[in-house]
């Protein structure tokens, strides 16, 4: 996905709330920024689709909100 400003939503100087939309192989997962979708990477973390995560240079650090499992 290219961004469309100056630098994708989750790579700015503080951390975002992304709801994860699908997990890819890898350690990665869709996620939904509210102003598009970016490749994240969900390492870090224990998610499901449907959950919230605080991400910060495309990393997820944290679940905010588990989603319906």
């Amino acid at each position: 996905m290219n961004c469309r400003d100056d630098t994708c939503v989750t790579c700015s100087d503080e951390a975002v709330a992304v709801t994860v939309v699908r997990l890819l192989d890898a350690g990665l997962a869709l996620a939904d920024t509210g102003r598009g979708r970016e490749v994240v990477s969900v390492a870090l973390v224990d998610v499901q689709p449907g959950d919230v995560v605080l991400v910060h240079a495309k990393e997820a650090i944290a679940v905010v909100r588990c989603g319906v499992r």
